[in-house]
This record gives structure tokens, C-alpha cells and sequence, in this order.
């Protein structure tokens, strides 16, 4: 991405930059069939991958209903959504007559998931990450559905071996993590029993300015708390990247379902990240314990094999964020809790 701003002035250019269409979603969609619906459009990646769509739909001169779903929106989600051209319906996404209402779209998206606080509802948490897929998998089983999962379906892995991949079996750590393979495994009955075409989408960990593992470290800086190196390593990838792989994996839905690890190609060490935001913050880091020979990593050689690789450097990802909290801008405040190791969450 060439012409990237040196500086990113407000979240109004920050959700432009995320949502920026490249020229390979623009032909994909040019030529896609059928309607885009999102489910759970409200969270921290929905409505820039929502108006990624819409954006590459309106540039390759298309006309496609794009449906954002949602258990609420706010008042002023509402009104973005309508300025994008993003069609809204709202209701419990629990609740099965609210999912058999919903029209047989096409192309599906499912983003919806539990993880901040789980362990504190832990049946709300497996009803949301497993039941509920389930849900969907049996109504939109004439569709192609891109699902988000997680990386914390594998188990720690030692740092040199580059991270795990798509063929390694997933051990789940703590009941978020085997909800989310609850999930995997729902959407895997749905393909294996109706041929729906479905991919797995298995992410870690998505940045940008308001949220992700960099905005933790960074923020922990600039607040002089420590940071803990015992998690010592992990990946990351540039919302906008991240963005743009996962709308141009439809083209390779399949039943049975694929499994795609979406990151970075990086393995980022957290007292180096550390250190740097130190530098450009002019704060000295207190960092505490040691790095553990084993870390939650994940191997994208396939996603890059499809896509290429991302765009966006994630050196410059760090300055972005260091300008961003030296000048005190909104934060999302969702800690990922990348350091945990117990998959308590």
C-alpha cells in the first residue's frame, strides 16, 4: 500500500484507510453472484469489512443488497450504515425464529462471538460461539458462508517452529477456546451434511489505532505499567489486510469446509514491540519475566499463497499508534488478552 498517509488524523480516515477496496476485491466482486449479509456487523471488525463490500461493489459498478444483522445498533451506527448504503436488521440472534426470518442470501459472513468476559457467562459464551452457528449453519445451508473462528483453537507452540497450521490438530486451551472449535465444528456438520461451501476463518490477531495487541503493549508504555514477556512472541495483521482476505476468501468456499489461518507473516517479539513504543513515546518500558519458549503463533503461508501478502507494514502500523495515543484519541477498550496462557479469559 504505497500511498498510505504518513499520519492517521481521526477515526473518519482511519475507517476510509480499513475499508479501501484493492483492485483484486473490486474484480472479485465485478463477478460474484447473489447478496452480502453480515452477521454481528457491530463489533470491531464488522462495519469496515461490511463497507469494504460496499465500497468494492459501488466500484466495480454492481448492485448487491449488503445486509449488516445485529442484536442493536446505536443511534449513530444506524446512521453510518445508512450512509454507506448498508441495510440494517436487528433481533435476537438466539433466537431461531429471528435467524429463519432473515432472507437466504447468497453470501454469508459470520463474525458474531463471545470472548471479553466469557469466563463470567460461560452458557451465554458456548450458546453464542457454538449453538448458534449451528443455528446458522442449517438456515443458510444453500449459501456460502465465510466464518470467523480464532488462532486459540491451537495450542502454544514452540517459537521456532514458526506456528501452527492448518493441518495441525487444534488442541483447545479453557472453554473459549473449545467453544470456538464447538463453532468449527458446527459449521463442519452444516458443510459435511448439507455440502454447503463454507471457510474457516482462523484470525490472530487483527490491528488498527483503537484496538489489538499492539494497542495493549503501546498503551502499558505510555501508562508506565509492566509488561509482562512471559507471552513472550505473536503475529498481527493490519485490519485493512485482514479485510481483504477474508472478503475475497468466498472464492474458496468448500464442503467439506477449509480452514485458513489469517496473520501476518511476521513472528513479533513483545519486549522488541515494547521497546520500540518506548523510543517513540520517549518512555522507558518496565518489562517484567521472561520470554516462555512457547507462544500462541499461527502460519498464513496458504492465505498468502492465495492472496498474497499483506499490504501494510507493520512498522509503520507501530508509529500510527504511537501518535495516536501521544495525542490521547479514542480507543475501543478491549484488551485482547493475548498474554493469557491458560485460555481463561
Amino acid at each position: 500500500m504505497a500511498d498510505y498517509p504518513e499520519k492517521i488524523n481521526n477515526e473518519e480516515q482511519l475507517e476510509e484507510l480499513l475499508s479501501r477496496p484493492g483492485d483484486e476485491v473490486v474484480e472479485m466482486f465485478s463477478r460474484l453472484d447473489g447478496d452480502i449479509m453480515f452477521l454481528g456487523i457491530t463489533g470491531k471488525i464488522g462495519p469496515s469489512l461490511a463497507q469494504m463490500a460496499k465500497r468494492a461493489c459501488d466500484k466495480a459498478g454492481v448492485k448487491k443488497r449488503v445486509i449488516g444483522v445485529s442484536r442493536h445498533g446505536s443511534e449513530e451506527q444506524e446512521h453510518r450504515f445508512k450512509k454507506m448504503g448498508i441495510e440494517t436488521r436487528h433481533g435476537d440472534l438466539l433466537d431461531i425464529n429471528f435467524i429463519r426470518s432473515l432472507p437466504a442470501v447468497k453470501n454469508i459472513f459470520f463474525l458474531a462471538g463471545m470472548k471479553f468476559g466469557s469466563v463470567d457467562n460461560l452458557p451465554v459464551t458456548w450458546a453464542i460461539n457454538s449453538y448458534l452457528p449451528a443455528l446458522v449453519a442449517d438456515h443458510f445451508k444453500d449459501s456460502r458462508i465465510v466464518a470467523f473462528s480464532t488462532g486459540c483453537v491451537y495450542p502454544l507452540v514452540p517459537v521456532k517452529s514458526g506456528g501452527s497450521v492448518e493441518t495441525d490438530m487444534p488442541i483447545a486451551i479453557g472453554e473459549y477456546a473449545q467453544s470456538c472449535l464447538g463453532r468449527e465444528r458446527m459449521f463442519e456438520y452444516g458443510s459435511n451434511r448439507n455440502k454447503t461451501e463454507i471457510v474457516l476463518i482462523r484470525l490472530n490477531y487483527s490491528v488498527e489505532m483503537r484496538y489489538g495487541v499492539l494497542v495493549d503493549i503501546a498503551t502499558k508504555v505510555k501508562n508506565n505499567l509492566p509488561v509482562d514477556l512471559t507471552m513472550g512472541y505473536f503475529n498481527v495483521i493490519w485490519q485493512g489486510d485482514m479485510n481483504d482476505f477474508v472478503l475475497r476468501s468466498l472464492e474458496y468456499t468448500r464442503s467439506p469446509a477449509m480452514i485458513l489461518n489469517i496473520t501476518g507473516p511476521e513472528i513479533l517479539s513483545v519486549r522488541e514491540v515494547a521497546l520500540e513504543f518506548g523510543k517513540l513515546l520517549g518512555i522507558e518500558p518496565t518489562l517484567t519475566n521472561n520470554e516462555a519458549e512457547t507462544a500462541l503463533l499461527s502460519n498464513s503461508e496458504k492465505a498468502f499463497e492465495l492472496f498474497g501478502k499483506p499490504k501494510m507494514p507493520v512498522s509503520q502500523v507501530i508509529k500510527w499508534i504511537a501518535e495516536w495515543l501521544q495525542e490521547d484519541k479514542k480507543l475501543l477498550g478491549k484488551p485482547t488478552h493475548f498474554e493469557v496462557r491458560d485460555g481463561i479469559y
